[in-house]
């Protein structure tokens, strides 16, 4: 056992919110439709149901240039959505409520909360938002998507390795190496380190978002901490307790072994013995945001949590602080930025690293997922290269297109740019979460004008795109009627021996009529994303791995606010407790502080 699970387990859950802002605009106007007749199996029999009064169904047709994944433009249900539509009208309006009243008293039971920030800046907990309608991707649309995350996953992979050895796409004139090395996430500290198995890129979260004619793009790359994953599974556990009924009529396939498939491929890339690898989860602290995940996947694999002063590094090896000594780690599943890793090697004022970890990676005697330097790959200006990558290092042309981004160092885009500066979306090209992102439509004069004035003073730092008006699906209203709402979809991959990518993914909604903002910080919410088998496929065709995973026992601790930049407050916290024990009270009868997990 760790000495941080000794010193105490006072928080394993804490305020949960989402991890990015995927914005545009589209009309919010909702239109009640005359549903037709839907053609229901139950138990055997035929019967027939039509949407009443009391649940009254928006179909996306009336929305300009919105494509709804439920209903055609005419209102009439899409085949695979007619049983969903089916069974919503014979729930009613009143057994949906009571649905949402349970799910919300369960949630703040547990600690699945999240801070809702108002805009004179004071928090409001609230349970984490899961809309009780799950989004159906059907099993063609998904085989489609598969493919092409898998192709984008390695080109990015091969893309992280050659940017920090060969540098064969730059020698081929493809991507500038000023532009690689301007980025804020390229790592200087790991040229030429070749992590364990070869892989950067362990897991990934791509954004994905579909037009107005339900083509599905790529918005966004995640290959260094991907979030969200913990919530993708709490959503279908919860939705199987909440509304079973609605699977009765779908053959939704599994995701509850992706925490079997993160701890078989930490140990595919783990050096040392076979069989003897030791995994542990690092986590900046119990103040971030995302430490409800942290903990719920380190006890999901059944391996450690552990902080920065449960590691230490002798001789080019990382051991874990225990109860019996000393054990070594062969694998760190790392939930922090590089900067604050290893203070020997990037920021030397952190508090939150292991000094000579680094050493130690490049010695390759403890592997780290993701890999150091993997950020590059992240950033907003890269995005724009991966089609080309595809192309340059896998010889095959992109599955997945590109949202049309411009980039704005370049003299003639950047003025191009400003004079649709309210039509556009801008970026900045380092942030992710959403931070610093601009919607021009949804954006006032005075602030354009300043973001003008910002992107002109530094244009390498901003990217612009064009406007998405993402798709829609039927969500639940507070009075249990039923109205189109803009979501998002991140699917997650892990990549040892092989890639797997679980079938789903977090599907993220604008709650809110007439926004596409769906960061639940910000109002909005998620859905269960349902991926449907194949009439000839099992929803058990996936060979199980034999490694321990135990139903979720959520905790039922919450903690306070937490707003801004998670781990910059994470290491002031630990910065003020380091000068507190250098400068102790002197009375004697002040308390022990708190212990921490």
């Amino acid at each position: 056992m760790s000495l941080a699970k000794v010193r105490g387990r006072l928080s394993e859950a804490s305020t949960a919110r989402g991890a990015g802002d995927f914005s545009g605009a589209a009309g919010a106007r909702c239109h009640e439709v005359q549903t037709p007749r839907v053609l229901v199996v139950h138990a055997g029999t035929h019967q027939s149901a039509r949407l009443t009064d009391n649940v009254r169904m928006c179909a996306a047709g009336p929305l300009i240039d919105s494509y709804d994944e439920v209903f055609t433009p005419a209102g009439t249900p899409r085949e695979h959505g007619e049983q969903l539509v089916a069974e919503l009208a014979r729930l009613g309006s009143e057994r949906l409520v009571a649905a949402g009243q349970l799910r919300d008293a369960l949630f703040m039971r547990q600690g699945i909360t999240f801070d809702l920030s108002s805009t004179e800046g004071a928090g409001a907990d609230r349970p984490f938002p899961l809309d009780l309608v799950p989004r159906i991707i059907p099993a063609q649309e998904w085989r489609e998507i598969k493919r092409g995350l898998a192709q984008r996953i390695r080109a990015l992979n091969q893309f992280v390795a050659d940017v920090y050895h060969e540098r064969e796409i730059v020698r081929a004139g493809i991507i500038p190496w000023t532009l690689i090395a301007s980025r804020s996430h390229f790592a200087r500290a790991a040229h030429g380190i070749r992590p364990p198995g070869g892989i950067y890129c362990h897991i990934a979260g791509c954004d994905l978002v579909r037009d107005d004619h339900g083509t599905w793009k790529v918005l966004e790359d995640n290959v260094r901490t991907p979030s969200g994953i913990s919530y993708m599974l709490e959503n279908r556990l919860a939705m199987t307790r909440l509304i079973p009924s609605l699977f009765a009529y779908y053959r939704v396939r599994p995701i509850d072994q992706y925490p079997a498939l993160l701890l078989a491929s930490l140990r595919a890339v783990a050096p040392g013995p076979e069989g003897e690898a030791t995994v542990v989860v690092w986590t900046p602290g119990p103040a971030n945001s995302a430490y409800f995940e942290h903990a719920f996947l380190a006890r999901q694999m059944g391996v450690e949590l552990v902080e920065a002063s449960d590691l230490v590094v002798r001789d080019d090896v990382c051991y874990m602080r225990t109860t019996d000594g000393l054990a070594r780690v062969s694998a760190i599943y790392r939930r922090l930025d590089d900067a604050f890793i290893d203070p020997l090697e990037f920021r030397p004022d952190s508090l939150l690293g292991v000094p000579g970890l680094i050493r130690a990676y490049r010695a390759g005697t403890v592997a780290i997922a993701n890999a150091i330097g993997t950020g590059v790959a992240d950033d907003k200006a890269i995005y724009l290269y991966v089609p080309e990558m595809i192309r340059f290092y896998l010889g095959e042309e992109p599955l997945l297109e590109n949202v049309t981004t411009y980039l704005l160092d370049d003299p003639e885009q950047l003025e191009f740019v400003l004079s649709r500066i309210n039509e556009l979306v801008f970026k900045p090209t380092g942030e992710s979460g959403g931070h610093g992102v601009v919607i021009g439509p949804h954006t006032d004069e005075q602030r354009l004008a300043s973001l003008a004035a910002a992107v002109r003073s530094d244009p390498s730092q901003w990217v612009a795109q064009e406007m998405v008006r993402l798709s829609t699906v039927p969500t639940v209203q507070h009075d249990g009627t039923l109205a189109p709402r803009h979501v998002d979809l991140r699917p997650f991959a892990i990549y040892g021996e092989q890639i797997r990518i679980v079938p789903g993914g977090l599907t993220r909604v604008a709650l809110e009529a007439g926004t596409m903002v769906v960061n639940s910080s910000r109002g909005g919410g998620s859905k269960d994303t349902w991926v449907l088998a194949d009439d000839d496929e099992s929803v058990t065709s996936e060979p199980p791995i034999q490694v321990p995973f135990q139903p979720p026992a959520l905790p039922d601790l919450r903690l306070g606010s937490w707003t801004g930049q998670a781990q910059q407050q994470q290491q002031q916290h630990d910065q003020h407790r380091h000068q507190h024990q250098q400068h102790p009270p002197t009375t004697a009868n002040t308390p022990p502080g708190p212990l921490r997990s």
